[in-house]
């Protein structure tokens, strides 16, 4: 598979764990909304050290966008890209992933398993064809959202969020359950794209098949 060598035009925190990388896109460059690749940091003691990172960027766009959630406490890649910034290197490779649009649904994301949900809505968002499609998105806090404002723009009434540790008083700590599934979606007879943790996926994927979902209404990342 080849490896291309990227320059990084832009780094900034989007949140207090979360960082937006903007890199430079090879010539001749082109991915499916949905899709991730392999990323590496172009020094010599980290390069072979891959993670798989999903697109936030369009494949229109002139560059490359990645959005990472950094992990400070685990001495590993991602407080290394922490550390990095503009004018560094990463090293990426081809495109690849099982997540792609394949109509109306209804997208769940636990945690950082929204960044490639992003590219899909941005990508139906742009081209006006948003329609009625839902997100839930359960998160640590509020605090951990990625992108709320633009995500809040694009859907409205279809982004609903939920909170693992938000820790407020009066607030009620919720994970997603067949509770919460039935008082949120309506319809199980339709096209459900789950991302996340291999538990999430997992315990996601169980309770809509048990609550009438068909296995192969199902997009997942396999």
């Amino acid at each position: 598979m080849a490896e291309h060598i990227v320059k990084i035009l832009e780094s900034q925190y989007i949140n207090p764990t979360v960082k937006r990388f903007v890199v430079q896109k090879p010539a001749g460059y082109t991915f499916t909304p949905g899709q991730a690749t392999d990323v590496s940091i172009n020094l010599p003691e980290w390069k072979e050290q891959k993670r798989k990172f999903a697109f936030t960027s369009l494949n229109r766009w002139e560059h490359l966008e990645f959005i990472i959630r950094i992990y400070r406490e685990r001495d590993g890649v991602t407080e290394m890209l922490g550390k990095i910034n503009a004018g560094d290197e990463l090293i990426i490779g081809e495109p690849y992933g099982a997540i792609e649009y394949k109509g109306p649904g209804v997208f769940i994301a636990g945690g950082t398993g929204i960044t490639p949900f992003i590219a899909i809505l941005r990508e139906l968002y742009k081209n006006g064809q948003i329609g009625n499609n839902k997100l839930i998105v359960s998160e640590r806090t509020s605090k951990d959202l990625i992108l709320d404002n633009e995500l809040q723009n694009m859907l409205g009434n279809n982004y609903i969020k939920t909170f693992t540790r938000e820790g407020v008083i009066g607030f009620i700590d919720r994970h997603i359950n067949e509770d919460f599934l039935l008082k949120n979606i309506s319809d199980f007879g339709q096209r459900f794209y789950v991302c996340g943790p291999e538990s999430f996926v997992k315990n996601i994927s169980n309770m809509l098949i048990e609550l009438g979902a068909k296995p192969d209404s199902l997009v997942i990342d396999k």
